[in-house]
């Protein structure tokens, strides 16, 4: 079974920062593009940003400029850092690797 697991979440100030980090078997991370999405009850799933193999990196509108991906493939990790973060960014968090997906760890943005 693929396991990916978030860490990093967290109750922030508006303009504040958090890092998640999120681990991904070696075999997928150098097979399989990662991508980050924001869930908000109620809502559908919003896709962040996607970091490919090569380390090609795309970015949603609402997070451009603010949030950064990167990966670490001797940590099997990928990182979005989040930067000038703001009260519609939160939510919980998921990575997804292929078809599988973390369990997401929640940032909430407040003052």
């Amino acid at each position: 079974q693929v396991q990916l697991v978030e860490s990093g979440g967290g109750l922030v100030q508006p303009g504040g920062s958090l890092t998640l980090s999120c681990t991904v078997p070696g075999s997928y991370l150098n097979a399989y593009a990662t991508g980050w999405y924001r869930q908000v009850p109620g809502k559908q799933r919003q896709w962040v940003g996607t970091i490919g193999t090569t380390g090609s990196i795309h970015y949603g509108d609402s997070v451009m400029g603010r949030f950064t991906i990167s990966k670490d493939n001797a940590r099997n990790t990928v990182y979005l850092q989040m930067n000038r973060l703001r009260p519609d960014d939160t939510g919980l968090y998921l990575c997804n690797v292929h078809t599988h997906w973390g369990q997401g760890t929640q940032v909430t943005v407040t003052s």
